[in-house]
C-alpha cells in the first residue's frame, strides 16, 4: 500500500498541496521566525508554495503574520526571501 502524503494549504494563494512541494515557515518557541525546509523545527508552522510569488504575497496581505500569530519585521521577510531563493537554486 503507497504512503498518503499529507496536504496542507498555502497561507497565500490557498491552494491545497501535497506537503514537500510547500515550504514551511516556523515561529520557534522562543519566537524565532525561520524557514524551515526539512520540516522538523518545533514550534507554529505555516506553508507557502515554493515561488517568490506566493511569499510576496504572503507578505502585502500579512498572511505568513496572521498565521504565525505574531508580527514579522521586514528584516525576517529579507532573510526568508534569501533562504528560499537558495532552497531554490538547490533544487533546481
Amino acid at each position: 500500500m503507497a504512503k498518503k502524503i499529507p496536504i496542507r494549504q498555502c497561507a497565500a494563494c490557498r491552494e491545497h498541496r501535497e506537503k514537500p512541494s510547500l515550504a514551511r515557515i516556523v515561529r520557534t518557541p522562543d519566537g524565532q521566525i525561520t524557514y524551515d525546509p526539512r520540516g522538523k523545527v518545533s514550534g507554529r508552522g505555516a506553508y507557502i508554495c515554493k515561488r517568490l510569488s506566493c511569499l510576496e504575497k504572503a507578505i502585502k496581505t500579512k498572511a505568513l503574520s496572521r498565521a504565525l500569530e505574531c508580527a514579522i519585521s521586514d528584516e525576517v521577510y529579507t532573510q526568508l526571501r534569501s533562504m528560499m531563493e537558495e532552497d531554490d537554486d538547490a533544487d533546481g
